[in-house]
């Protein structure tokens, strides 16, 4: 990276705006949305976004293509850069390879709601059929499941134990969980980065 992006992404700069200069201070709060080369988010929940300093970096480094900038621009002494809010990927990142075997994939999965009563909120994971029945820690064997119902069910199957489960479990692809992440708008999006989402939400006219 050249001298005057170092300096660009290491120090608190100066926000300049048509006609106006405010004080100096870290530009922390403009991540720029992250696209595959195809123009698709990398990922929706959480939602691909990067701090600014990475964008600058990879713009830098020829890496990303600039789709829209933010009114914004910062300084070092030699130079000015507006910050992008957009970003495309030059290089295309495979969507079909299988998801990781995570805890929060699994409550991805599960609409962050637990499989046997339905109720969002704090939640832990559940083996449908207990280890003590030899059940493993699969995908098709791991529910999201609240504390309460989690204890309820204990070392008994949903069988047993009268708690039907909501959906059955299945392993996910990357698509399935790209799908279910839409269901989970961020609090902030910026007008910039609506285009390239796929929410219900309602825009303003």
């Amino acid at each position: 990276m050249s001298r005057s992006l170092t300096a660009l992404s290491g120090a608190a700069l100066a926000e300049v705006q048509p006609g106006r200069m405010t004080a100096p201070r870290s530009p922390s709060g403009w991540p720029a949305l992250v696209l595959n080369a195809d123009f698709r988010p990398l990922s929706y929940y959480p939602l691909s976004i990067w701090p600014w300093q990475d964008v600058v970096k990879a713009v830098w480094q020829d890496r990303v293509d600039v789709v829209s900038v933010y009114d914004k621009v910062v300084r070092s002494p030699s130079m000015e850069f507006q910050l992008p809010s957009v970003v495309s990927l030059k290089t295309y990142i495979d969507q079909d390879r299988s998801p990781a075997f995570t805890r929060f994939n699994v409550f991805l999965r599960d609409g962050f709601t637990c499989q046997y009563c339905g109720q969002a909120g704090e939640l832990t994971f559940d083996h449908v059929v207990p280890r003590s029945h030899g059940g493993r820690t699969t995908w098709e064997n791991i529910v999201a499941a609240c504390p309460p119902c989690n204890l309820r069910k204990g070392g008994r199957t949903p069988v047993q134990a009268g708690m039907p489960i909501r959906h059955a479990p299945r392993r996910p692809n990357s698509w399935q969980l790209q799908d279910a992440g839409r269901r989970f708008p961020p609090d902030y999006l910026h007008n910039s980065w609506l285009d390239y989402l796929y929410w219900d939400i309602e825009l303003e006219p």
